[in-house]
């Protein structure tokens, strides 16, 4: 079970596509360029090794837009976000059995065991669903502070409430049962997340979202319906209305995670569908 969110294509990328890309040309009908980077939540050295067309396309785009920029507000507010603020006890949510395990798979995450207890339901899950870091050079971080070092100026496409939203939305009852899922089935999970790394070295978006879509069939139904109708349509829909118009102007780099490219939601087909070529160069 994958609780990342996952696109589920019917048939390829988008109409006439190649199957392969994480980076993507576009050009507007005006000859404005601007590109659109598939990235993946990882800091495997493989996955930090950019290739030289990968750092040419952020370095002549003064904007570099991502999900959400990571800076200090913004960290500091996910934070706040992710944990009880009125005294309410994780224990007291979920059971002392099911606290014990989740407590334990945490401490690998370098979260001190009196901070367990005021973890959101949700927050805990999320956290355990990705690789446990370690330098926490992630993918999307590294890139951004290539990109802010070379005088880029960093934008978000989304705000954090929009972000964590779809999560809170949840209610509690299948918040517990994705935990629950989480922990049972976390080396399978770890296994995955290895999996994923892979297949985006060999930047097949197909085979990704194939896989993502796989993981999510071993959700409970309700919740793979939640993931794919907030946590990748709805977010997709609005990643899009924002980045369009600062595609119009040109000179934009855009790095969001490779699951939002593919599919008729996806990000590759809302932008082809609005004027734009794209072409795959890498």
């Amino acid at each position: 079970m994958q609780t990342s969110p996952a696109a589920q294509p019917e048939t390829g990328v988008y109409a006439g596509a190649v199957d392969k890309g994480l980076l993507w040309k576009i050009t507007s009908a005006e000859g404005k360029v601007g590109y659109l980077f598939g990235t993946i939540h990882s800091e495997d050295a493989r996955v930090l090794d950019f290739p030289q067309v990968l750092l040419d396309a952020v370095k002549e785009s003064p904007i570099f837009a991502m999900e959400l920029v990571p800076n200090l507000p913004t960290i500091g507010k996910l934070m706040e976000a992710m944990r009880y603020q009125d005294g309410t006890r994780l224990e007291d949510k979920i059971g002392s059995e099911l606290y014990r395990q989740v407590s334990v798979r945490l401490s690998d995450y370098g979260v001190p065991g009196e901070e367990v207890q005021n973890l959101k339901i949700w927050a805990a899950a999320m956290t355990l669903s990705v690789p446990v870091p370690e330098t926490g050079m992630f993918l999307d971080f590294s890139l951004s502070l290539r990109a802010a070092a070379g005088g880029a100026t960093l934008t978000a496409l989304e705000t954090l409430e929009e972000q964590v939203g779809f999560l809170q939305g949840l209610d509690e009852k299948n918040q517990i049962i994705m935990l629950q899922q989480v922990i049972t089935e976390f080396a399978e999970m770890q296994q995955q997340n290895r999996q994923m790394v892979d297949i985006w070295l060999g930047r097949d978006l197909n085979m990704l979202a194939e896989v993502s879509r796989t993981q999510m069939a071993e959700m409970e139904p309700q919740l793979a319906e939640w993931f794919q109708k907030k946590g990748i349509d709805q977010r997709n829909a609005v990643m899009l209305k924002r980045a369009l118009p600062l595609l119009k102007q040109g000179g934009i780099f855009i790095a969001v995670g490779a699951l939002h490219l593919p599919g008729k939601a996806g990000l590759i087909a809302g932008i082809q569908q609005a004027g734009f070529k794209l072409e795959a160069i890498w």
